[in-house]
């Protein structure tokens, strides 16, 4: 339950302003919250990463014969899966780093 408080400064005695202090459990579903949306993002981003090595991936485990050789290439270019894969680990240390109270 949230409670209400009111600051008066000498400064501003005609101008008070009121402030809502969350109580712990309130702050602990807004942290849920929020670490579900970096995780979910993070979880869409590495699908779309899973999808571009589908076809030279075969059953998650067996990389194909052209992959080994060096000709994989992924659908979307090597740039976009890049950025993805950077993106990824971005949100994976946004996540630690709200966690551990650095964010």
């Amino acid at each position: 339950m949230s409670r209400q408080f009111k600051v008066i400064t000498n400064s501003d005695q005609n101008e008070s302003r009121t402030y809502t202090v969350l109580s712990p459990e309130e702050k602990m579903k807004h942290f849920q919250n929020v670490i579900a949306s970096i995780l979910q993002s993070a979880q869409n981003n590495w699908a779309d990463i899973w999808n571009e090595f589908q076809g030279t991936v075969t059953r998650g485990i067996a990389v194909s014969p052209e992959a080994e050789k060096g000709l994989f290439k992924p659908q979307c270019g090597w740039p976009e899966l890049l950025e993805k894969m950077c993106l990824l680990k971005h949100y994976l240390d946004y996540a630690k780093s709200y966690c551990e109270g650095k964010k």
